[in-house]
Parts: structure tokens; sequence; C-alpha cells
């Protein structure tokens, strides 16, 4: 399960590799089109493109070209898929696949990557397995000769999935769910800004024939009202409660969520018109209904989209080279931050497993089937939608923004503050971070006051980057004097330390004794405890979507590179990640120290670049890479040395990585750590009363809630200090750095390594979700 070197490459990949497109399109297919060729490429093999989907397959001729490096460039901002799709039914005959597999005989292709929905999938596996079958039947009717048929023994294939429903089990995300995200959340912003001034009701329907999830993370990145998803339909008597809910929300504006394939609990479907007129004659509200339709399939590749493409392609072509004729067809999935690999009929008879499900009645296992990203989505908004008032905890809890404001920080706090309210529990707002603590800025927050936080960008609380060390004794009297049981903070790195300095200070203040959270939150995703940072997904697309801007600039002049710095202080997260997303030359940061040596091999491969039919550069500096090498330095660099060849231009892109309206994902992401951290808060606090009163001190009572590959995680503020660089602000292991070399080998540079400790073994989904027996799991 090693890594290949090249030599060895080509003999596994044989002569050619081959990729085409289901009849879907999708935003986020080129991303993964382009890394497939280039790593392909890369590997020593020859790839091809297929036009049209299994048409282009079945008719062959110039349906099938070689693919080239300067063909796939240009295409990550592109939407859509630059080489044509087609339903295609011949594909379902045998006639037809026989014309197929003699057209990928003829040209020695013998694996195939297929990016496409189940079906498009669950085909390439009837391909592959029919293949000997298929190669037999050639050779009796004179259309190949044993000698071809030996050279194309067996035929691998692997799939990526594309689909806006994200309706495949086994991934956590799909290629173009973010991106459709991104349009509808743009719909809702427009929508509810010009509705803040009437008593209105709107109803958006979402795509989603069989699968809720663009509606229900729409519902919680927007804080809908309601959602009807097609897996967990509402109880019976659903337009009662429905009215009820509104009412008692007694708020201007009214969001409800639908999905295309929104049904009731006797799978009669439930339709927009059918929720319109019930809400408008039955309250009286003004209502409008939208249906978005293929607007949601339109539009430029977010930047999560274009980073997904480009691993799937990468991890694609790498489970093609280590294939053999045994190797079930698989297809590769995300998990959390991960790329796996999982059996690609598995996958399929899940997601035809939810179906079933649901046609049967057996909807809390659809929910369950979907895996447990849909699970962590379902029970958020349940629990979130909450109106009931519950009993009085008598708890209080304390929520305080720290260091530079971002987006997503206020999604976290209304998620939180309502979190608490559903638990009885008093929640407290903090203003201007621990300087506001030692001041008194506190006061009682209500579910009113944080509707519609979630799509606002910033800090409603106020945040500073002062630390608590100097004001503890303070702050201490505070938490004592505004009875204050726990303490939530979201923010960054500040937030951290400001954390560990309180827990360090317990030993001589006694207030200070209570259960803990911090929620990393900050642009330069440099918090301990976390791969992912609230704000830092909002960030990249702002970097991503400018850099887009500043290469299309040039579309006329050519010959020409651009210099970006971006921030992130000493971690280079944003710029690795803005640079593979914005096909960046190179990204210079901190933890990759680059010498002159370095900037002499870019400058020479930029001047090589320029003689092909690619005359544009781009890259990408993190703000504190290099002391001496200033982004100033690197500009006055480039253009000495590419006098003649290419001229340069240089952005500073500044403050404007952190404002903007937050992400999908950020809102989503932001949410979810919320209501996380409160439900842990509230078990940690039972544990702690003891004698009427709260004390906490060991180490688990104060933890950093983060993303650790796969999960969400409560780690021990303390525990996390060795795997801290407290002078530059950074963890030292970085999950990230090992995607650094895919972005080196898709800007053509050679002799890259890439770290195979990781190698992607086959996973089995049948274990993760248990087989479906008897109506149960």
């Amino acid at each position: 399960n090693q890594q290949p070197d090249q030599r060895h490459a080509k003999e596994m990949f044989h002569t050619a590799g081959g990729k085409l497109w289901s009849q879907e399109i999708l935003t986020g297919m080129n991303a993964a089109v382009r890394a497939t060729v280039r790593v392909g490429i890369y590997t020593g093999a020859k790839v091809y493109f297929v036009h049209e989907g299994y048409q282009g397959l079945v008719d062959g001729g110039d349906n099938i070209k070689p693919a080239t490096w300067e063909s796939v460039s240009m295409m990550l901002q592109l939407g859509g898929t630059v080489i044509g799709s087609a339903r295609c039914m011949d594909f379902k005959e045998k006639w037809g696949r026989l014309k197929a597999a003699c057209n990928l005989v003829k040209l020695g292709i013998t694996n195939l990557c297929v990016i496409g929905g189940d079906g498009s999938l669950t085909g390439a596996n009837q391909f592959r397995t029919e293949w000997s079958e298929l190669l037999a039947d050639l050779i009796k009717q004179g259309k190949i000769t044993a000698e071809e048929a030996k050279r194309s023994s067996h035929l691998n294939i692997v799939g990526m999935v594309g689909s806006i429903d994200n309706d495949f089990c086994g991934t956590d995300m799909t290629i173009g769910t973010d991106s459709a995200l991104h349009r509808i959340i743009e719909v809702v912003d427009a929508i509810t800004t010009t509705a803040q001034s009437h008593q209105r009701t709107f109803i958006l329907e979402v795509m989603g024939r069989h699968c809720g999830y663009l509606a229900l993370v729409t519902a919680l990145a927007c804080g809908a009202d309601w959602v009807f998803i097609p897996e967990m339909p509402p109880e019976d008597n659903w337009e009662e409660h429905l009215c009820k809910r509104l009412i008692a929300r007694g708020s201007r504006l009214n969001v409800i969520i639908m999905a295309e394939g929104a049904q009731d609990r006797k799978q009669k479907p439930i339709t927009c018109d059918q929720v319109k007129n019930l809400v408008s004659k039955k309250l009286g509200f003004d209502t409008r209904s939208t249906i978005l339709g293929h607007v949601q399939r339109g539009g430029t590749p977010s930047a999560f989209d274009r980073i997904l493409g480009s691993r799937m392609g990468v991890e694609a072509v790498m489970a093609l080279l280590e294939a053999t004729p045994e190797t079930p067809a698989c297809v590769v999935s995300l998990s959390g931050n991960m790329a796996i690999r999982l059996p690609l009929m598995e996958c399929v008879q899940v997601t035809k497993d939810v179906t079933v499900a649901m046609a049967e009645g057996r909807f809390e296992d659809a929910v369950n089937l979907r895996g447990k990203s849909f699970q962590n989505n379902w029970n958020t908004y349940k629990m979130l939608a909450h109106v009931n008032p519950p009993e009085v905890s008598n708890i209080n809890i304390a929520i305080v923004n720290v260091g530079a404001p971002c987006a997503g920080m206020n999604a976290a706090v209304r998620s939180a503050v309502r979190a608490g309210l559903i638990q009885g529990h008093q929640m407290l707002a903090i203003h201007d971070g621990f300087d506001g603590l030692a001041n008194g800025q506190i006061e009682p927050i209500t579910w009113a006051q944080v509707g519609g936080w979630t799509g606002k960008g910033g800090s409603n609380l106020g945040t500073k980057r002062n630390l608590p060390g100097k004001n503890i004794e303070q702050i201490s009297l505070n938490i004592a004097k505004f009875n204050i049981h726990s303490l939530i903070i979201i923010g960054g790195f500040e937030a951290y330390l400001g954390g560990l300095e309180l827990v360090t200070a317990r030993e001589k203040y006694e207030e200070l004794c209570i259960p803990m959270v911090v929620i990393p939150a900050t642009v330069s995703n440099n918090v301990p405890g976390s791969d992912f940072s609230i704000g830092a997904d909002t960030a990249l697309n702002t970097i991503t979507t400018t850099c887009d801007r500043i290469k299309q600039s040039a579309a006329g002049t050519k010959r020409r590179v651009f210099i970006i710095e971006t921030m992130g202080g000493y971690c280079g997260y944003l710029a690795t990640m803005a640079g593979l997303s914005s096909g960046a030359d190179a990204a210079y940061i901190y933890e990759e120290p680059f010498h002159i040596h370095d900037l002499e091999l870019n400058v020479v491969h930029l001047i090589e670049k320029m003689k092909t039919s690619v005359k544009r550069g781009l890259i990408l500096r993190n703000s504190n890479a290099n002391d001496n090498y200033t982004t100033q330095f690197l500009y006055n660099l480039y253009s000495e040395e590419g006098k003649g060849t290419f001229d340069c231009r240089m952005n500073i892109l500044g403050h404007m990585q952190q404002g903007g309206t937050p992400t999908p994902f950020d809102r989503n992401f932001g949410t979810k750590m919320g209501a996380k951290s409160v439900m842990w808060l509230t078990d940690k606090l039972k544990e702690c009363y003891r004698h009427g009163r709260i004390f906490a001190n060991t180490p688990d009572s104060a933890c950093v809630l983060g993303m650790k590959r796969r999960s969400l995680i409560f780690q021990p503020l303390a525990s996390l200090k060795e795997d801290t660089d407290f002078e530059h602000r950074i963890p030292k292991t970085e999950w990230w750095l090992k995607l650094r070399p895919i972005l080196k080998i898709l800007a053509r540079y050679e002799a890259v390594e890439i770290d195979t400790s990781e190698v992607a073994a086959m996973e089995h989904i049948i274990k993760k979700t248990g087989e479906i027996k008897g109506g149960k799991i």
C-alpha cells in the first residue's frame, strides 16, 4: 500500500487513464478533472477526456481525446463541466457497453475515473464486472484481437461522487453541495433583508427529491422556523404545530425551508403551495414562496468544493495506481478532514437502503443511515427548534468573544444562547472581551435578542484582544458578583491563551473553578486542538474570489505574475488552502521554510510557464512567512528576474479577509459548536455540583471544543500546551501541511514527495451503519 515511484507508476497504470462524467452538471467538477488529469500525467500515465459522459464512451471517435496539462488550465473558477455531459440510454444496453469497451480497448484505456451519482457509479461497476465477458464477445465478433484483449485484461474503476443533494451514503460532502449551499444562502439573505419591514412568512423550496441535506443545512444556517425533509416527515397534525410555532416566535419574519421531496408520514407530498395556503389562510400572514430550481447548480464553485474536488482527484489516481484485479471498485470520499476509500457497491446499497427505510416508514433508520454528519445536523436543528419554556435550572452561563472578529462568531453565540435557554439556564452576554468581564459589562441575553444573528459577520457582542492576566482579580470578583457558573470563550489564539490563564489562576482564585469551554473562531485557523476554526472558510472564500478576479484581470495582457499576501500571522493555512483553490504556482508560509534557492526555482518555473499557452502566474505569501523575504521583496525579485518575460503586480488583501457575511459552512459549524458546548457544560455542571455550589478544578473541566479528523471532541486546555508553539501562536502539528505537495504537483513542479504515512485504505460503510434486517439497524 506504499506510494509507487513514477517509473513503477507507469508500469502499474499501464498505458492510459480515462475520465468521464455523469449526466448531472455540478459546480466543482472542473477541480476534480483538473486534479485527475495533472496527477495522472505526473505519474507518467496518458490521460483522456471522455466528452458527453457515457454517450461519448459509446460513440467514441472525437469524443475520447487525450488531455494535456494546459487543457485543464483556468478551469477552477468555472461552473459546470468543460467537457460536457449527457444522459445515455445506450450504455444501459449490453450492445452499448460493447461499443464502449471496444473504444477503450483500441485506445489501451484500462482505468476509468467516473464522477457522478449512485446511478452513474452503479453503471460503472456493472461495466467493470462484465468486462471479461465483453472482451470475449468482442473477440468473437472480430472487433478486437486476442492480443488487444490480453493487454486490457481487466478494468479498474474509481468513483467520485458529484451531487448537490449530498445524497450518497459514506461521504460527509459530495462535490457540488457546498457551492449549492452558497447559492441558496445568497437567496435567503437577499429575501430576509428585503422583508425586514414587513410581517411576512417566506417559504423556500430547495433541491433534494430523496435527500433533505440542503434543506436541513439551510435551515441551520439561516435559523429557519421550520424545515421539511423527506427522511423525517413531520408528525401527524403538523399543520397545527406549524401555526403554533410561527405564532409563538412572535417574529416579523418567518422562514420555512422545504426540500422538493418533502412528504408527510403517509408519503403524501407536501408542497410549497399547500404550506403557503395554510399559513396565509389560517394565520393571515402575508406569505411568499420561492422555488430555487436549477439556480442551485450554477455559479462559481466555492473554495471548499475546489479543494474537495482537487483532493478527491488526487486520491482517485492513487486508488487506480494501487488497484489490482481483486480490488473492488471504490469511491473516494470525505470523512471529517480525511480522504477515505469505500467499496462502491456498499455505498450504493446503503444509499438504496435509505429509500427503502423511508418507503417503509422507518424514518429514524433513514436519518441514521445518512451518516453521522446528517444525524448531527438533524439533532442540532431539533434542539434549536424547541420553543416550549422549560423549567428554570438556576444555572448561569456566560459567553464572551475574544480576539479579532470573524464571520461565524455570531452564529455560535446565537446557538449557545438558545441551546442554554432550552436547557432552562440563564444566559449572560459579556461585551468587549475579557475587558468587559473585568469591567462588569455583563447582562442577560434573551431568545429574541439573538434572532437573525446567524447571517451577520463580525461580533455583535464586541471583542478585544486583551488577555485576562492583569485583570484576573477583578474578573474573579465579577464571576462571583454575577453568579456565573460556567464560561464559553469564543475566539482565536487569544481565547485559548485567556482560557489557560484562567485555569492557571484557579490555584489562587476559587471563583475561577467553573467549567469553561473554548470555541475556536479565527480566520487564521491557528487554535491548538482543532483542525478547523469558525471564520476560516469565509476568509478562504474571500481570498479565492479575489484571486479569481485578479487572474481574470490579466486575460488581455498575458505574461503577468501576481504576488498576493494573505492573513494568518505565522499560520500558513489560508495561503496554502487558497493556493489549492485558486491554482497558485507557489504559496510561501512560515511552517515550510524557504530560501533563495527555492525562490530561484520558482522564478525559473514561471519563466518556463510563460512559454506555454498559460501566460499567468499566481504567488501567495502568508503575512509572517519570513522576516526578510517580505511581500515587497518578492515583488522586487520577481519583477527583476522576469524582465522581458513577464511583469508583476502586488496585492495585500488586508482586513477584507475578516469581513463579510459568513459562508454556509461557518454558519453551520458555528451553530453546531455553540449548541454542543452548552450541552457539554450542562453535563459538566452536574458533575461539579457539590454541597450547593459549583466547584471544578480538574483539567477536563476546561476544554477546547474542536474538530479533530472526523468528529467534534473536547480536549483539556492544559493537555494542549505540549502541542503549542506559543512564540509563533500556532499548533506544532497541522494536518493541512500534508496537502502542500498536492499544490506543488498541480502547479507542475517535479520530484515532489507525498507523505504516504496515512495512505487511504479501503473502509467498510456497512460495518458503520449496520445491515438492515427485519426493519431494524
